[in-house]
């Protein structure tokens, strides 16, 4: 009990906006997002402010974290549009692959608009939406209405739910501070193996072979 309290008090809601805002503007500007927990992020974030009764909080959070998003995913755009997207693929990298990369510009070629909307809830196509959209020269007006968009119906959903559904357990005081201390412990391990996976992924060269001709 003495623990658990120790850890609800450590994740002080000034925390949570602190480690979310940053974590959302991470995952959708830059490369290192691939790595990180953004969508257990979002969940646990709305289970911690449950947990002290902010619901002010939550939702002022979740305008704030879409913002963020937003912003976020207009960097990797024109990171995109400023250096492409073939210098990511690493030789035999498990996720930062020319395979992975060839999907992701399928994806988007295939839907437009609509795959910067729907690659919000795409965890790895997520980080390289905004960086094909703007190496593959998208016009930037309509980028951002699919930008907004998306963050819209990403970040507030994910957020609320984890506070009205951890809101829905108090009448299990135990259950919910279960969930509660699971949210953080899931988040922290999920970070923690993140930065692990970033950090040897980017130890492999570029993969800077020339693409093989198609065979017909």
């Amino acid at each position: 009990m003495f623990v658990a309290s120790g850890v609800l008090h450590s994740a002080a809601p000034a925390t949570v906006w602190i480690v979310v805002l940053s974590f959302v503007f991470l995952e959708c500007a830059f490369i290192i997002g691939l790595f990180l927990p953004g969508d257990s992020l979002l969940f646990a974030a709305g289970v911690v402010l449950a947990a002290h009764d902010q619901e002010v909080s939550a939702w002022a959070l979740a305008l704030a974290a879409t913002v963020a998003a937003v912003v976020g995913n207009q960097v990797g755009f024109l990171v995109g549009r400023r250096t492409g997207v073939r210098i990511l693929a690493r030789k035999d990298g498990r996720i930062l692959n020319r395979a992975n990369l060839d999907r992701a510009a399928a994806f988007f070629e295939r839907w437009g608009f609509w795959s910067v909307v729907v690659a919000r809830w795409l965890p790895w196509v997520r980080t390289l939406a905004p960086m094909i959209a703007g190496a593959a020269g998208m016009d930037n007006r309509r980028y951002i209405l699919a930008n907004s968009l998306g963050a819209i119906t990403w970040v507030p959903i994910l957020l609320l739910l984890g506070y009205y559904g951890a809101g829905l357990l108090d009448a299990m005081p135990w259950v919910k501070q279960a969930t509660t201390i699971g949210s953080i412990a899931f988040f922290v391990v999920g970070t923690g193996y993140g930065l692990y996976r970033y950090r040897q992924e980017m130890r492999r060269p570029v993969d800077e072979d020339p693409i093989p001709a198609e065979s017909h």
